[in-house]
């Protein structure tokens, strides 16, 4: 068992945190979010008596999802046949790799195709050897790595397995207003019985789940950008320091939401020191800040009276030396639509 130890002062345990802080969003829109008895009861359900499989610390997906996801899919199949990258979209490219800028609803698979047409000489010569360095979910936004050979591929896969490339994203948020600006928070990660991924114990990492794997570590720090639209983007601090750090070894209270309680647009910027798949969509919606759009995740699907197309989730940047030549990289990806709208309301120019 893998153990995390506190730092007095400003490590703090999650339960005791999100017990002040934390309303966890409706399961359905329009629906109450479920009470501290109907979640043990979530819980419960997904132990199996007389096993050593931990219990999941987030809530399952709401019945919402499945129909959301489905229709979600079938536009992005339909857009990803054919994809083809603009110039524009190519952030940075030379002969060993090249950085994309994907779009939301869009599959990874549509990327390496539109570039590897684009590198194609048509005439019977060596092709490169592409392959995908980092992968996005299908509605997250911003910045793919493709190399042009296996050396590149094995050093730059490898820096990204070692936590040696930096990354940041930005995430638009509906939910409580944080009391903190800046947090960290550590936990375990794995699929439960249903094979949804779901937020564990941090103290069961290593612990097996069904299907064979076993519950894993990760690890994001969070900094506030904006509520309400008062802040400011600000500059990306690697690494982010200072602000609170939480590890989470058991549920968090979830209360009734009040017909009065408001929810409220929060800006993050999340610096994830792993990369489990769906870290920050799962440690937003544990914070009690599910990201518009995410709907798998609690985020709302409507938002002052627009249907939500996408989670509002951007890769933002990365960090790395070159796999080849050993330049450090620092790569910025343009902002989306939503995050362009951000910017204006703010009345700030984009970075």
């Amino acid at each position: 068992m893998l153990l995390f130890p506190l730092r007095s002062g400003k490590d703090t345990l999650i339960s005791s945190f999100l017990s002040a802080r934390v309303r966890y969003p409706a399961m359905e829109a329009g629906s109450a979010a479920v009470d501290k008895s109907s979640a043990t009861l979530q819980s419960s359900a997904d132990a199996v008596p007389g096993s050593c499989y931990p219990i999941p610390l987030s809530p399952p997906y709401p019945p919402l999802s499945k129909s959301v996801e489905l229709r979600r899919a079938m536009s992005a199949t339909a857009r990803s046949g054919g994809y083809a990258l603009s110039f524009a979209d190519i952030v940075f490219e030379d002969q060993y790799l090249a950085v994309a800028n994907k779009p939301a609803g869009v599959y990874c698979e549509a990327i390496l195709s539109s570039i590897a047409s684009s590198t194609s000489s048509g005439d019977g010569a060596t092709e490169p050897e592409l392959h995908m360095a980092n992968r996005l979910d299908r509605d997250t936004s911003g910045l793919m790595v493709i190399t042009k050979s296996h050396k590149a591929a094995g050093r730059l896969v490898k820096a990204f397995t070692e936590h040696k490339v930096q990354k940041t994203y930005l995430a638009l948020c509906v939910g409580c207003a944080p009391n903190w600006d800046k947090i960290s928070i550590s936990s375990g990660h794995g699929r439960s019985k249903f094979g949804a991924w779901r937020v564990y114990s941090a103290n069961d990492v290593g612990r097996p789940l069904p299907g064979g794997s076993t519950v894993k570590h990760m690890l994001t720090s969070f900094e506030v950008l904006f509520v309400n639209w008062q802040g400011k983007f600000g500059d990306i601090a690697q690494p982010l320091d200072g602000g609170e750090s939480v590890i989470v070894q058991k549920e968090g209270e979830r209360v009734i939401n009040t017909a009065d309680e408001k929810n409220h647009e929060v800006l993050v910027r999340a610096y994830p020191q792993s990369g489990r798949t769906h870290q920050i969509r799962l440690h937003c919606q544990y914070l009690g800040l599910p990201i518009m759009g995410d709907v798998k995740y609690g985020g709302v699907l409507e938002w002052e009276g627009v249907t939500c197309d996408a989670h509002a989730l951007h890769a933002e940047s990365l960090s790395f030396d070159h796999p080849i030549t050993g330049v450090p990289l620092r790569i910025k990806a343009p902002l989306p639509s939503w995050a362009r709208k951000v910017c204006k309301q703010m009345q700030q120019n984009c970075p």
